[in-house]
């Protein structure tokens, strides 16, 4: 595939005329998809795809075509130099780009991770022997990805990962269901079994009678899957650039002095993520890109059009300012004293629905999902009907933020739409003593 990419960018290379430049990224991914429902394979499938996303520059001007490719070498150099000569007719009726900022050197890389999978179809018979007896519903997505950069200046950059990502809920009856999830780098069956066994305890606690909360503040352990829905919508420009220079973001408050407790650390991985070191204009990202630090706001994910717009320094950020390997510092709570620490109160699970109740404020409203309990001295007596929560980032991670887990979760995105997304989160759970619950 490395080699096909080569090639492609070489015919660019060759259609290239004096006083012009040129970008290209390459995506494609070897895929296969498993969706089950009620212990059984309803839909296997596998897509193979590739697309190749060429941009023109002359001067300050740049046109961009992107078009899927058949794999066929002679056929695809074909269509690329035909790209070429298509956006040269075009450039002459745009107008310049007062933002358009390009690389000045060259940061070629190479990076392939992943180790080869077991075949799909061993590992859902090993999922389903798993959930035999239990009305299990999930899909599997797995295979490798390839994102691939070229310029006219002679850049190129590759990056090849195989990754798997299972996705199940394990039903007791109608909307009562304990969802799960696993995925990596490696299948490794021990890490998957007691990823099961845990899923079926909780599944034998929600058969038990509800417990019904009236409205009102309750401690509560947020579990890593739960934190990284509060964390992913802080993604959707909290950590912008652009967000933060024009007041918009969600965390502008930090700006003023506003901060977070001081165990709390956010910091884009990418080493220690999936997503390529490099992005769509060529710029190499760093391998950590540090955005909060003892409590308080130290950075951005600036893309290049906001470097050249508001006069910041571009880190390698893409263009919707979005982290795409999130991490947070773990603590010093282990993960298995958590029910301990807690002693009573919630245990939540999963979260969803999320956006903000006042943006300004970074006050975030959601409800409880799937397996949420209540828990009294450090044992769990009941599931608890779903709630709706209502609170401040600065409350949920700042005054009332008790304790973070030692170990941190590496949670895989399982967006699917158009591809699959490299990108991913590693996140630590969350020992709150005190959380709104309006519902």
């Amino acid at each position: 595939m490395e080699g096909y990419f080569a090639t492609l960018a070489s015919a660019l290379d060759r259609a290239l005329r004096a006083g012009e430049r040129y970008t290209a990224t390459f995506d494609a991914e070897d895929t296969d998809f498993v969706r089950m429902n009620r212990g059984k394979v309803r839909q296997p499938g596998s897509v193979s795809q590739r697309y190749l996303s060429v941009r023109l520059i002359g001067g300050a001007r740049h046109a961009e075509h992107r078009f899927s490719l058949t794999g066929n070498v002679a056929t695809d150099t074909a269509a690329a130099t035909t790209a070429m000569t298509q956006l040269r007719s075009a450039l002459p009726d745009l107008t310049d780009d007062p933002h358009l900022l390009l690389p000045t050197t060259i940061a070629s890389s190479r990076t392939q991770r992943g180790d080869p999978l077991p075949a799909s179809e061993q590992v859902v018979t090993e999922v389903l022997d798993a959930a035999r007896g239990d009305d299990l519903v999930g899909i599997y997505a797995a295979g490798p990805v390839y994102r691939g950069f070229a310029n006219s200046e002679g850049q190129r950059n590759w990056h090849a990962t195989t990754t798997f990502n299972l996705q199940w809920s394990l039903y007791q009856r109608a909307d009562k269901a304990v969802k799960s999830t696993y995925a990596g780098l490696g299948w490794d069956p021990a890490a998957f079994t007691q990823k099961m066994d845990d899923a079926r305890v909780r599944l034998s606690l929600i058969a038990r009678a509800p417990k019904r909360l009236a409205p009102g503040k309750y401690r509560a352990f947020l579990t890593p899957t739960a934190v990284e829905e509060i964390a992913g919508l802080l993604c959707w420009g909290g950590f912008s650039g652009r967000a933060l220079a024009t007041r918009q973001s969600a965390l502008a408050r930090m700006q003023s002095g506003e901060r977070l407790d001081r165990r709390v650390a956010f910091f884009e991985d990418t080493a220690g993520g999936v997503a390529p070191a490099f992005q769509a204009e060529g710029f190499a990202r760093p391998a950590q890109v540090p955005l909060v630090e003892d409590g308080q706001l130290v950075g951005s994910l600036v893309s290049p059009r906001t470097a050249r717009e508001f006069g910041l320094e571009a880190n390698g950020a893409n263009g919707a300012e979005m982290p795409e390997a999130l991490a947070m510092g773990g603590g010093d709570l282990a993960a298995a004293d958590a029910l301990g620490a807690l002693d009573t109160g919630l245990l939540v699970g999963n979260l969803w629905y999320l956006n903000y109740s006042d943006r300004p404020a970074c006050r975030i409203t959601g409800m409880t999902r799937f397996a949420t309990f209540w828990v009294e001295g450090g044992e769990i007596v009941a599931p608890v009907d779903v709630l709706r929560f209502d609170d401040t980032i600065y409350r949920m991670l700042g005054s009332n933020l008790e304790a973070l887990t030692t170990e941190t979760e590496l949670l895989l995105s399982g967006e699917t739409y158009g591809s699959r997304h490299l990108m991913s989160s590693r996140l630590p759970g969350a020992l709150v003593k005190e959380m709104a619950f309006t519902l």
